[in-house]
């Protein structure tokens, strides 16, 4: 993981990054070093940071520490990369298209789609909303097909 943006391991730095990010949108992306997709999304991230700092902050979270295995199931950290999204400790959700709107799964293809994203989320959060519908068009969102066991 890059090590010039900051890098959760524990469920307590988890926990404050959550509660203590006031009027910007916390961008948490979970992932691990060792992935190439991860690595591509943390360049773009670390391109993006100076950008969204006025409106975001972005955090990694790093899965394989056992301290929070708690937050990989709680939001069904499945698929790596996969980014949640926080404003003032309510987690965010966002209607890309898919059955799942709790999570951005895997990387943004170009910086400015993850600039888009994070200024939607924003702009929603501000209104008081909590779900917002994706501003990229559906050939820019990755697509993944969704299992479900025992249905």
């Amino acid at each position: 993981m890059n090590y010039l943006l900051t890098t959760l391991t524990k469920k307590q730095e988890v926990d404050s990054m959550i509660r203590d990010t006031i009027d910007k949108v916390l961008v948490l992306c979970f992932g691990r070093a060792s992935d190439s997709i991860f690595l591509q999304l943390d360049e773009i991230l670390y391109k993006s940071v100076r950008e969204v700092s006025k409106f975001a902050t972005v955090a990694l979270v790093d899965i394989d520490s056992d301290d929070v295995q708690v937050y990989v199931k709680y939001f069904d950290i499945t698929l790596i990369p996969s980014t949640v999204f926080f404003f003032n400790a309510h987690h965010m959700k966002m209607d890309c298209g898919s059955a799942d709107h709790t999570k951005w799964v895997g990387t943004f293809l170009r910086k400015q789609d993850f600039l888009d994203v994070v200024e939607a989320i924003y702009r929603g959060a501000m209104k008081g909303k909590l779900i917002v519908t994706c501003p990229l068009p559906p050939d820019r969102i990755p697509k993944f097909q969704l299992l479900y066991k025992d249905v």
